[in-house]
């Protein structure tokens, strides 16, 4: 048995409320699914499961805020993930079960969704332990299988085959058949209210077609002239999680500063006929490449990737390597690309991709959200030369890029235009000095002269 948790979500997370559960007790669960969706001062985040087993109870119901390591629900493990049963347990005589919970007696979200479709609970039977109702079985109540036809004796003739009729094609994914309801969950039915976005038109992804939080667009929400609003509210809140951590950064971190002018060609002239040669949705945008060189150079200069805490530097197991999203309705986050140092030039992009498009559409996944080793925000396409990044505490280092222009570049005793790009250098003077954040922007330059390596 394990208790699932209240993640930590970001370094300046303290606590979040839960929004949405996914799934209901009875329901079984394998590390990595996404089992709740959790509300911080940024985000709402989808939120992994860190154990497989068969969810037992729900602690903790939609709406509740609670701190950052409180017990969210009970797993327990079943089958190979149960370990080994104790030596005497067949010589042990078996006790009489436990009674058997009324089906009343369930978690709100499977109460909710019987009486969404119009299911008397009471009558329904449960599957899970002791007999409870699971979403499952509500499930099946919705879609019942054919029974298999009982076996014929010899005396018993059979009844002629009635005439085939042909049947009407099934409803897509999350709209509801003639007569029947669609089915919703509340948070997903607040977030269309406050997006103004008709559910009866999405594609549930959810049991049965069952619309979630996450089928529904990510669209601009009209804010009232007086700036009141759920759109306003959310991006009020973000700006001041990020002026909060930001504002301590300034406060405890002693800031340096470093800047490194890099002549791109080599990177650009490398990347033309490498896109040439894979489909056009998985072609790499030059971002990727100054990431790809970060990486590497992070884990040439170990002492810039880890986090400050308890007075000390604590290295980074491996890159995890967090990239700077501007969203949409104001505000920033950082997802974090897991273990980017064993990404290769293409997987980054993909990741990076994905994980950006998750940040703006307000999905993104527990597992991107915190511990991020070292930062990349990248300015250039707003059009700005250079940034002095602030760095996100506890990292001891951000990198930033500029835009990439054309300038003029002493090449011998010749000057050439050439494409140049300011990579800049925020790091924690306490775990550093500024030749060991030179030796970074070396590297990073280091690497883009030899794209072909990348």
């Amino acid at each position: 048995m394990a208790e699932f948790r209240m993640p930590s979500l970001g370094a300046d997370m303290e606590s979040g409320t839960v929004l949405e559960w996914l799934v209901g007790p009875g329901d079984q669960v394998r590390r990595g699914d996404v089992v709740a969706v959790v509300d911080t001062d940024k985000a709402a985040i989808d939120v992994e499961c860190f154990d497989s087993g068969v969810i037992e109870r729900l602690l903790v119901q939609p709406g509740e805020k609670v701190s950052v390591g409180t017990a969210l629900a009970v797993v327990t493990a079943t089958g190979a993930d149960a370990g080994p049963a104790p030596p005497d347990t067949a010589a042990r005589p078996r006790e009489a079960p436990p009674p058997v919970p009324h089906p009343a007696a369930l978690s709100p979200l499977v109460r909710r969704r019987a009486a969404e479709a119009g299911l008397d609970i009471a009558a329904l039977t449960g599957t899970g332990p002791g007999g409870v109702v699971t979403a499952t079985d509500v499930e099946h109540a919705l879609h019942p299988a054919a029974p298999a036809p009982a076996p014929l004796g010899p005396s018993v003739t059979p009844a002629p085959p009635e005439p085939v009729v042909a049947a009407e094609p099934a409803p897509p994914p999350g709209t509801a058949a003639p007569g029947a309801r669609l089915r919703v969950s509340p948070y997903a039915r607040r977030l269309a209210a406050e997006r103004g976005v008709d559910p009866t038109v999405l594609r549930g992804s959810g049991p049965g077609g069952l619309v979630r939080a996450r089928d529904v667009p990510a669209i601009p929400v009209p804010v009232a002239a007086d700036g009141a609003g759920p759109a306003h509210d959310a991006a009020t809140a973000l700006r001041r999680a990020t002026a909060a951590l930001m504002a301590r950064s300034k406060r405890e971190i002693p800031h340096y500063y470093l800047a490194l002018d890099i002549d791109l060609g080599p990177a650009l002239d490398w990347l033309r006929p490498h896109n040439r040669a894979i489909p056009v949705a998985a072609r790499v945008l030059p971002a990727a490449v100054l990431l790809r060189a970060v990486v590497l150079a992070a884990r040439a200069v170990p002492e810039l990737n880890g986090h400050w805490v308890d007075d000390r530097f604590v290295p980074g197991q491996g890159v995890q390597l967090g990239v700077a999203v501007s969203l949409r309705g104001g505000g920033l986050v950082a997802p974090v690309i897991r273990d980017a140092g064993a990404l290769g030039l293409d997987d980054l992009m993909a990741r990076v991709r994905e994980a950006g498009e998750r940040a703006r559409t307000g999905r993104l996944l527990s597992s991107e959200a915190g511990g991020a080793t070292i930062t990349v925000t990248n300015l250039g396409e707003l059009g700005v030369d250079s940034v002095d990044g602030v760095i996100h505490p506890p990292q001891v280092a951000l990198v930033g890029f500029g835009a990439v222009r054309p300038r003029p570049w002493a090449a011998g005793d010749a000057v050439v235009v050439r494409p140049v790009v300011t990579a800049t250098l925020s790091a924690d003077h306490r775990a550093t000095d500024g030749a060991v954040g030179a030796r970074l922007l070396r590297e990073i330059d280091r690497w883009l002269r030899r794209p072909e390596e990348l």
